[in-house]
C-alpha cells in the first residue's frame, strides 16, 4: 500500500454516485477543495456514524467551499440504500473495482478476527484547488471524524 501523502498530485476520478450520477473530481475542484474520504462498506456501524456525522456538519463545510466525496467499493444501489436511510447530503461514489482506492493507496492488506484479506483503509483526503493532497487525515476515530476534519478546515 503506497498511501498518498500530502503534497501529492490527487489521481483524477469519475464515478457514479448514489442517484446513478457521473461525478468528477476535477468539476468539484473548481468550486473550492475536496474532501475524499474512503470508507469499508455502507449500512454498517462505523461507516453509518462517520458519514452521519459529516452529513451533520455540512452547512459548515458548504461555508467553507468545501464538498464532501465519500468513496467505497459498494454498487450504487447499496450506496441509494445508505443515502436514503440516513439522509445524507453528500455524494457516495460507487468504487467497485477498488481502482481509485488502489490510486490514493488505501486498498490493502487488513486484519479482522483472525481472517487476512483486502480492503479499504479509513483515510481521508483533503485535496486543494490545485489537485494536490493538502492533508491527509489518518488518526481519528468514526464519531469524531467530522470534528477533526472541520477543525483543521478552520484552523487553515
Amino acid at each position: 500500500m503506497n498511501t498518498l501523502v500530502t503534497g501529492d498530485t490527487a489521481p483524477s476520478f469519475t464515478l457514479q454516485n448514489q442517484n446513478d450520477q457521473t461525478i468528477s473530481l476535477q468539476e468539484a475542484l473548481k468550486t473550492g477543495p475536496v474532501l475524499v474520504y474512503f470508507y469499508p462498506k455502507a449500512l454498517t456501524p462505523g461507516c453509518t456514524v462517520q458519514a452521519c456525522g459529516l452529513r451533520d456538519t455540512k452547512p459548515q463545510l458548504d461555508n467553507l467551499a468545501v464538498t464532501v466525496f465519500g468513496i467505497s467499493p459498494d454498487p450504487v444501489a447499496k450506496l441509494a440504500r445508505f443515502a436514503d436511510k440516513h439522509e445524507l447530503n453528500f455524494s457516495l461514489l460507487s468504487d467497485e473495482d477498488h481502482e481509485i482506492a488502489d490510486a490514493f493507496g488505501v486498498w490493502g492488506e487488513k486484519k479482522f478476527m483472525g481472517k487476512i484479506y483486502d480492503g479499504i483503509h479509513r483515510l481521508s483526503f483533503l485535496i486543494g484547488q490545485d489537485g494536490k493532497v493538502a492533508h491527509v487525515f489518518d488518526k481519528f476515530k468514526t464519531k469524531d471524524h467530522h470534528q477533526v476534519v472541520l477543525n483543521y478546515i478552520e484552523q487553515q
